[in-house]
C-alpha cells in the first residue's frame, strides 16, 4: 500500500488555519504533507497564498510527518537560495523534508517581470538548476554561466543527507525527461491506464525503481451535490487543456478561461464522490499501477469534516 498523505492547499486557506489542518490530519492518520509553492492562487475563489518555506518550518516542528514541497527554481527563485532554504530544513528535520522541481507556471513566475520562456527552455533552465542545487548541497563552491547564474556559491549549513529531488511532470514526455535525473516523479491524479503509460514513460528515462508521487485531486462531501459544487467552484480550471494552466498570469485570466467549464466537467478530471468506499477504490487503482505515494487533495474548503471523515473510514479500509 502507498503513503497515504495529505496535500495542504495553500491558494485555498490562511498559513494558520493550514497549519491547523496538517496538525489535524497528523493526529487522523495521515503519513506525510505535501504543498505547492504559489505567488497567487489559481482563482479568486481560493482566496489566499502564503509564503510555503516560511510556514514549512513551524508546521515540520508542529507535526510528526515528512513535508515536501513543489517548487520551480530559476525565476522567481535562484537555485542558490532554494538550495540553502532546503538544506535548512533538511538539517534540522532529518528524513523529513523532500522537494519537487517544476518548470512553473507563468501564474507565480511572471511577477519578476522576466519573459516567461517556451516549455524547453524553462526545462533546460531547470536542468541547470537541479545540477546546481546537487552541487552545493555536496559541498562544492559553484560558479556557473548559463540559464543561471551563479558564482561562488557555498552552503556552510548542510545536512547530513540531501533532501529527495523529485522532478515534476504532467505529461508522458517530461516524465520520460525527468526519470534521468529525478530522485522520483511527482505527477497528478489520473486513471489507471493512464498513470501506468505516466509511470512507464518515467522508467523508460532511467527512472526505473524511483518512487511515484501523486497528487490525488478529489473532491468529497456528505452529500453529492455539495461535492460536485465544492469541487466547481475551487477548481474549475484543472479541465483547462494545452498550455492554458502555464501561460495564463492572473487568477482573473483563469476565471475568464473556465467561464463555461461545467460541473460535468470538472468530474473528469477530479475525484468526485459523496461515497468514502469509491474513494478508496480509486486510491487502490493507485497502488495496483505502482504508485509509491499518494497525496490526498480535497479541493473543497470543507477540509476538517474531510480529515476527520477520512481519518476514521478510509485510512483504516486502505491499511487494512
Amino acid at each position: 500500500m502507498p503513503l497515504i498523505g495529505y496535500h495542504a492547499s495553500h491558494e485555498q486557506y490562511p498559513p494558520s488555519e493550514l497549519l491547523a489542518h496538517v496538525r489535524a490530519a497528523d493526529a487522523a492518520g495521515f503519513e506525510g504533507v505535501m504543498c505547492a509553492d504559489h505567488f497567487h492562487p489559481w482563482l479568486e475563489e481560493n482566496g489566499h497564498s502564503g509564503f510555503a518555506w516560511s510556514w514549512l518550518g513551524a508546521a515540520l516542528q508542529a507535526t510528526s510527518m515528512p513535508f515536501g514541497v513543489v517548487n520551480a527554481p530559476g525565476d522567481r527563485y535562484h537555485p542558490a537560495i532554494i538550495a540553502q532554504a532546503a538544506a535548512t530544513l533538511a538539517e534540522m528535520y532529518p528524513g523529513r523534508f523532500w522537494m519537487a522541481a517544476g518548470s512553473g507556471e507563468a501564474l507565480n513566475e511572471h511577477v519578476t517581470g522576466n519573459r516567461w520562456p517556451p516549455k524547453a527552455e524553462r526545462n533546460e533552465r531547470l536542468k541547470e538548476c537541479v545540477d546546481v542545487m546537487r552541487a552545493l548541497w555536496n559541498g562544492e563552491t559553484v560558479t556557473h554561466h548559463g540559464r543561471v547564474t551563479v558564482e561562488d556559491a557555498c552552503l556552510y549549513s548542510r545536512p547530513k543527507d540531501p533532501p529527495r529531488l523529485v522532478g515534476a511532470a504532467v505529461s508522458e514526455a517530461t516524465a520520460e525527461w525527468v526519470g534521468r535525473w529525478a530522485d522520483g516523479l511527482i505527477t497528478t491524479g489520473r486513471p489507471r491506464e493512464a498513470m501506468r503509460r505516466m509511470i512507464e514513460a518515467f522508467h523508460r528515462g532511467g527512472g526505473e525503481g524511483k518512487p511515484i508521487i501523486v497528487q490525488h485531486g478529489l473532491s468529497w462531501a456528505p452529500h453529492e451535490a455539495d461535492a460536485r459544487r465544492n469541487a466547481h467552484e475551487q477548481w474549475r480550471f484543472s479541465t483547462l487543456g494545452g498550455d492554458v494552466l502555464w501561460t495564463l498570469r492572473m487568477p482573473n485570466e483563469f476565471h475568464s478561461a473556465s467561464r463555461f467549464v461545467t460541473p460535468e466537467d470538472v468530474a473528469g478530471t477530479i475525484r468526485i464522490s459523496s461515497d468514502v468506499g469509491r474513494h478508496v477504490e480509486w486510491i487502490l487503482e493507485y497502488a495496483e499501477a505502482g504508485v509509491s505515494e499518494v497525496y490526498c487533495f480535497n479541493v473543497g474548503k470543507n477540509q476538517r469534516e474531510f480529515i476527520e471523515v477520512f481519518g476514521d473510514r478510509a485510512l483504516p479500509s486502505l491499511r487494512g
